[in-house]
């Protein structure tokens, strides 16, 4: 079942850049930080809102986590640290479920010491596992654990989101 079609993910993101953007008026400088291949591609998207929404210093840096096993493998972050340092960061996934990879990609942020760290994602799932909260929510799902939520935002003509 189709839950955001595109023209609704589209809306909610420029929703989420204005919201963004109101609450780091006084940032020195943005980091987008997007995990993995459709968080990464979700900051993009954010990305692309801010920078017609201001001309204030916007950096976008992808996270590498293996999901199934955070806390094992290595978390690469594609900047060096000392440019977090001072600077808001924005965590960015598609979809936060138990909360467990967002939990585990603060890791490399902390190191860097920004200013702050939040969390913007496109569907929050309302059964965390894990001590995060999302700060930038598109859409809000209760679901049950055996549902999937599966976001198609790159390589494709058409963004969605489905429920299966």
């Amino acid at each position: 079942m189709k839950i955001l079609d595109q023209e609704q993910i589209r809306q909610k993101t420029k929703r989420l850049a204005i919201e963004i953007l109101e609450n780091n008026t006084e940032a020195n400088g943005l980091v987008i930080a997007g995990i993995n291949n459709n968080g990464m591609a979700f900051a993009q998207l954010i990305l692309e809102e801010l920078l017609q929404l201001t001309e204030q210093d916007i950096t976008l840096t992808r996270i590498r986590l293996n999901p199934a096993a955070p806390d094992v493998e290595q978390i690469m972050l594609e900047m060096p640290l000392e440019q977090l340092h001072g600077k808001a960061v924005i965590l960015v996934d598609d979809v936060a479920n138990t909360g467990r990879t967002l939990f585990y990609a603060t890791r490399p942020l902390m190191e860097g010491m920004p200013e702050k760290i939040e969390v913007a994602v496109l569907v929050d799932r309302t059964h965390k596992s894990f001590p995060i909260r999302v700060d930038y929510v598109g859409l809000s799902l209760a679901t049950t654990l055996k549902e999937h939520i599966s976001v198609v935002l790159h390589e494709t003509e058409e963004l969605a989101a489905h429920l299966n």
